[in-house]
């Protein structure tokens, strides 16, 4: 049998593409903005997780440029040995002290940061238990790492409990959940994830991709936004959202980061984060320190966002983060209406299964500080005029 026998059968984005719904790979032809120019026509971007807008802030980008020239493209090595630089020290240390933990370690993409903490920490005969919609990559972290994994209905406490009853107390076990949900935008239970840890002795560690910026103090993500920061054992995040680069990370104590550091295949085996977007994602983390309110007018439009679109009927999956999935039931549906409101002047993202049940199909719109009630009043008006036939 042929490997490549499945790359030859596959045909549905050859399917999806001759009937004009194929809704991937979108080309950029101006930076990450509130408004962006693709494929040659103006479009408001409601499908960006540049939550703050950072990617275009001047002081962000005169911090990326500083580096490019001081440090080269860069590091040509991993941590262990040539791809330490002093800028990697100190985003580490800025990033352990807003989230007010001991320790950072950095990895060179989210998704590697999960792979690399859940795969150093889980290990032979510990127990990884996970809400079922959380990210792709906690999952492969799960895979990689040679615990056994156990998963809970999304958000479902009662569920949580029985999988925990099924841990032998001499194996080591770690709860992992998003603290915003990246597709439905609601945010984790997190007391009473936490209460259940201390009762069945098991460690927590919330990935807050979709959090730092978004909730908390100063926007210090969601074990802040509840309380719970000493409370959270390991916070993962992502430098490419509100942090406007690409890169991610870990904190916690610092003998776990320790651990971690020393234990992590991921960070191990890969080359240190480019000296550019080590510097922007410092120079974001230090303008969001400074600018605590630019956290609050992202709140202020996510809500006025929201309310724009219920009074014109537009069937949304409630939220209070910047994140607003519109309902669209079907694929298909799903699908071209993606298409129409591209076609509009509005950019949104389609989500399918396997990220969603094959009859709850939705827009997932998201978005940033840098948008405008104009402009949003000009998105609710084209999202109104596609979505008038699946108002509930």
């Amino acid at each position: 049998m042929d490997l490549f026998g499945k790359c030859f059968s596959y045909s549905l984005a050859n399917e999806l593409r001759s009937r004009g719904i194929y809704p991937y790979f979108h080309a950029l032809e101006t930076r990450q903005d509130a408004e962006v120019v693709m494929e040659g026509k103006r479009r408001i971007m409601l499908g960006s997780n540049n939550y703050l807008g950072l990617t275009t802030c001047p002081e962000v980008l005169d911090a990326g440029m500083q580096a490019l020239s001081q440090y080269g493209t860069g590091c040509s090595g991993s941590r262990f040995l040539n791809g330490t630089l002093k800028l990697h020290l100190q985003l580490e240390a800025e990033l352990a002290d807003f989230l007010h933990k001991g320790a950072c370690c950095t990895f060179s993409t989210g998704f590697q940061s999960n792979l690399g903490i859940i795969s150093a920490l889980v290990g032979h005969g510990d127990y990884v238990i996970c809400d079922k919609e959380n990210h792709a990559s906690i999952y492969d972290g799960c895979k990689l790492s040679y615990g056994r994994m156990l998963t809970y209905a999304h958000s479902n406490m009662e569920e949580l409990e029985v999988q925990l009853q099924k841990v032998p107390e001499s194996a080591g076990c770690l709860i992992v959940t998003d603290g915003v949900f990246s597709m439905g935008g609601d945010i984790a239970r997190l007391p009473e994830i936490v209460r259940l840890a201390r009762k069945y002795g098991a460690r927590v560690m919330v990935d807050d991709a979709h959090g730092l910026g978004v909730i908390g103090d100063g926007g210090r993500g969601t074990a802040s936004h509840f309380g719970l920061e000493n409370e959270v054992d390991v916070i993962m995040g992502t430098f490419s959202k509100s942090l406007a680069s690409l890169g991610g990370y870990a904190v916690a104590s610092e003998t776990v980061i320790d651990f971690i550091r020393h234990n992590s295949r991921p960070f191990i085996f890969s080359a240190s984060i480019p000296p550019a977007n080590a510097a922007v994602a410092l120079a974001s983390l230090r303008y969001i320190r400074s600018h605590p309110e630019i956290v609050s007018r992202l709140g202020e439009l996510s809500a006025y966002m929201r309310r724009g679109l219920k009074l014109r009927g537009v069937p949304i999956l409630e939220s209070t983060t910047p994140i607003i999935p519109i309902y669209t039931h079907t694929a298909e549906n799903t699908l071209y209406k993606a298409r129409s409101l591209y076609d509009d002047g509005v950019y949104v993202n389609p989500v399918l299964p396997p990220a969603t049940p094959p009859d709850k199909c939705l827009l997932r719109t998201s978005y940033m500080a840098t948008l405008t009630e104009s402009l949003l009043d000009e998105a609710i008006e084209v999202i109104a005029a596609h979505l008038a036939e699946v108002v509930a």
